[in-house]
């Protein structure tokens, strides 16, 4: 399944991407006017920290404008590392829009890998570009890349995730799906107090998402039975007891978490577990996954959430 990301319009406009980022929301301002020190300056100060970086990396690169400014910001600083990276992700959006050819974001993005080879960042950004466009060898080869520097990458493995989720879309439910494999795995893995706990969780609304788009499931996915039958019962509960012990309510991309498991407790009709991470998310909605599998995501969040709120 190649397809390119959709365009969702003014449902999609009502999304922030950077969560609840606020440096990153005033870089990114800044950046739009052609301010890129801003930027500059946001991923000096991220350093190492790369589930932030990458996160960082990908919303800035994201904006329409970023690659021109970036490149002014490359003219000024060539040998600069973080201006490379943002040039080459924000070559990949272009790309993935159709406004720039494939080959020459991933020459940039491996590029800017030599010139920073800790960095997973690069990587990142070639397998948001392969998760669309390239070949299961190829989206497999590039995860290694990332997970050789950071094992334990939230936004790779869920690009992967979502990626493997598509493979015998057309075969029907199956509870031995190898996306689940792969989840558990990376769950297992990973540490104790990681994200990643979560992935299994992932895994099932998006291989929800595709057997809906094939047919297999309802467009509702309240009122379908991928969220009742055993695997799902197993998952939902491992992830809530998880989640009301988790401490860490720094990690950059925790909302989009947050949202799959609202998701998932709202579809199970679990209407007080959902409330309470419905507080947790407050304003900070997300896409996916309430926009699966073709729905509109504001519409969705809200009606899940008015629905969860009046149960409590």
């Amino acid at each position: 399944m190649r397809a390119k990301p959709r365009n969702r319009g003014s449902a999609d406009r009502a999304f922030d991407s950077a969560l609840d980022d606020t440096d990153l929301t005033a870089a990114r301002a800044a950046l739009s006017q052609g301010r890129w020190q801003a930027a500059r300056s946001l991923l000096a100060r991220t350093g190492d920290d790369w589930d932030r970086r990458g996160h960082r990396a990908v919303v800035l690169a994201r904006e329409t404008y970023s690659a021109a400014w970036t490149r002014a910001w490359l003219l000024a600083e060539p040998d600069s590392a973080d201006a490379a990276v943002l040039l080459a992700l924000a070559r990949v959006w272009r790309a993935l829009r159709g406004k720039d050819e494939p080959d020459l974001a991933r020459e940039a993005c491996r590029s800017a890998a030599e010139r920073y080879p800790a960095d997973p960042t690069p990587w990142l950004g070639l397998l948001l570009l392969e998760r669309h466009l390239g070949s299961q060898e190829e989206v497999v080869r590039t995860f290694e890349q990332v997970r050789a520097r950071y094992a334990d990458h939230h936004h790779a493995h869920h690009l992967m995730v979502a990626r493997l989720a598509e493979r015998r879309a057309g075969s029907g439910p199956d509870p031995l799906h190898e996306v689940y494999d792969f989840a558990d795995w990376a769950a297992e893995q990973a540490p104790a107090d990681s994200p990643l706990a979560i992935l299994p969780v992932v895994a099932h609304a998006e291989r929800y998402r595709v057997l809906a788009a094939a047919g297999f499931e309802p467009a509702d996915p309240a009122g379908s039975g991928h969220w009742s039958g055993r695997r799902a019962r197993q998952v939902m509960k491992a992830a809530f007891d998880w989640w009301l012990e988790w401490e860490h309510d720094d990690h950059p991309r925790r909302l989009l978490d947050l949202n799959f498991l609202a998701h998932a407790k709202h579809c199970e009709g679990r209407g007080a577990e959902a409330a309470a991470l419905f507080h947790r998310i407050g304003g900070h909605a997300t896409p996916e996954p309430w926009s699966y599998p073709d729905r509109d995501p504001l519409a969705a969040f809200h009606a899940a959430r008015t629905r969860a709120l009046g149960t409590v």
